[in-house]
């Protein structure tokens, strides 16, 4: 579990580990289970940052903590996100040209305009919450619940792409082990956090899964890298607008 763990922490952040031993499909597969994990992990690290920064300028404390959110993950979520941007506006409705889209390493303008937007909204929601002193459990819940919701829709969607690691990772994730973590957490994040925070979460979730399946009749990397990415904003900004 070791290796699992070590593979879960170097695949979600930019934390340099060196890993010995061989690496295994199963191996891939039980490091989904340590996704969560590495979500409180991250979300404690920006706690303690918030923690040290003077909160006399909300605007730009609130950037500092966005920009080192992204450096911790290295934009990999951003750039799910962004590729799936660009596949649902050039795709046309057509799931071929929407995976060749995918694949595509350049952005295009949309991609562009939504991950400005996504960071904004981001940016806006860290920057209330910190006026009103209310960020540590929000920054917790937000990148915990944004990895649980690889979890959930490796649980529930279909992975389209027949090689790769997402693949491995879907088809030798321990199923049984996925199902309580998604359990037990949701059930925690009820009781810690604001409900309408874990209902709209759980609801964003349920639409991107839609979206997928309506387009792709299934899910990518890049729709999991897009799923942590708007469950992250969703969390911030449901929390604030419940208000």
């Amino acid at each position: 579990m070791l290796i699992s763990f070590a593979l879960a922490v170097q695949f979600l952040t930019r934390i340099p580990i060196h890993i010995k031993g061989n690496i295994s499909n199963q191996h891939l597969g039980q490091s989904v289970l340590f996704y969560p994990i590495i979500g409180i992990a991250i979300g404690i690290t920006l706690v303690l940052i918030a923690q040290l920064l003077p909160n006399t300028h909300p605007a730009l404390t609130a950037a500092i903590i966005l920009s080192i959110w992204v450096a911790l993950t290295g934009g990999l979520h951003l750039d799910g996100l962004a590729d799936c941007s660009d596949a649902w506006a050039g795709g046309l409705g057509d799931k071929e040209r929407s995976l060749s889209i995918m694949k595509d390493p350049a952005a295009g303008p949309i991609a562009v305009v939504i991950l400005v937007l996504l960071l904004l909204l981001k940016w806006s929601a860290l920057q209330t919450l910190l006026q009103q002193d209310h960020i540590l459990m929000p920054l917790v819940l937000a990148p915990f619940l944004g990895r649980l919701s690889i979890l959930m829709l490796m649980l529930t969607t279909p992975y389209i792409r027949k090689n790769g690691l997402g693949a491995a990772m879907q088809t030798e994730l321990p199923k049984h082990a996925a199902k309580l973590i998604v359990i037990f957490s949701l059930a925690s994040s009820f009781w810690l956090g604001n409900v309408t925070m874990i209902i709209s979460a759980c609801l964003a979730i349920a639409l991107l899964r839609y979206l997928a399946m309506q387009r792709l009749q299934g899910v990518t990397g890049d729709v999991y890298g897009a799923s942590v990415e708007i469950t992250e904003t969703v969390v911030l900004t449901s929390l604030i607008l419940s208000q």
